[in-house]
């Protein structure tokens, strides 16, 4: 079953945000196989990050820690804080995958 990861960034580390980007958007490069779906978190303008969710398609909550752990973003101590979930896909693409 897939686990939904949502983190939130500390405050006012925009610029480590930034960069560290190109590492994590590898990261998900190599790790492309799991991604159902990633993102970042945006403020209503568009410009600014707060936090990413992502949508990993792994067997257990265990794998999901290691992933986040794994990440760039969380290996720089960008976030203040990481929330994991079980999700159920209910649709994709506009579709109802139920």
């Amino acid at each position: 079953m897939p686990f939904l990861i949502e983190t939130f960034d500390k405050p006012d580390l925009q610029t480590l945000r930034l960069e560290v980007r190109q590492q994590h958007l590898e990261y998900l490069d190599a790790n492309v196989d799991i991604l159902l779906a990633c993102g970042a978190k945006l403020s209503d303008d568009g410009e600014t990050a707060s936090g990413d969710i992502y949508l990993l398609d792994l067997d257990s909550r265990e794998e999901a820690e290691r992933f986040i752990e794994g990440d760039p973003f969380h290996q720089a101590a960008l976030f203040d804080e990481v929330k994991i979930v079980r999700w159920r896909q209910a649709y994709l693409n506009r579709k109802n995958t139920l």
